[in-house]
């Protein structure tokens, strides 16, 4: 399998935080030098470890946003 390269840009904030000390964060990140997308996943302390997530366009995060906002919580 070959090495996976990511690169955070921007981390934007931390949703919530285990009491194993991993954190989902929601991040802008460069996947393989490619055009920076919005992510959401758990990170170890060091950001080198790494859970499944989803990876968001602008225009899905927008959408998402939108969905969330008519959404009554």
């Amino acid at each position: 399998m070959a090495d996976l390269k990511f690169e955070i840009i921007q981390n934007i904030g931390t949703i919530s935080e285990s009491a194993k000390g991993r954190a989902k964060e929601l991040n802008l990140i460069s996947w393989n030098d490619r055009e920076p997308k919005y992510d959401i996943r758990d990170w170890d302390s060091s950001h080198e470890k790494m859970g499944k997530g989803v990876t968001l366009t602008a225009d899905e995060l927008k959408s998402l946003r939108e969905l969330l906002n008519d959404e009554e919580l």
